[in-house]
């Protein structure tokens, strides 16, 4: 069996600046999250509707929003918001 290279983890700016403003302990538990997202396809998440290779994972009360590129080897963290603002 072949296995798959690992992905590349990118935020885009504004999740960046998301991600700082959390309170210490979500912060935490999304930053243990995203060290092991290099690997995808291995972590629970659904499917967003609509959106094309989009999914979304809950911590907590939070949101991670992300798209796999899968011929770039690459996830991008669109959002990371409260459920409440997550897919405004």
């Amino acid at each position: 069996m072949v296995e798959k290279p690992d992905f590349e983890v990118f935020l885009l700016p504004i999740a960046s600046k998301e991600l700082e403003k959390l309170p210490k302990k979500v912060k935490t538990q999304i930053k243990d999250f995203l060290k092991n997202l290099n690997k995808p396809f291995l972590i629970s998440s659904r499917k967003l509707k609509g959106v094309e290779n989009a999914y979304r994972v809950r911590i907590g009360d939070y949101r991670v929003l992300y798209k796999i590129y899968t011929d770039e080897n690459v996830v991008v963290i669109i959002k990371i918001a409260h459920r409440k603002h997550a897919y405004k």
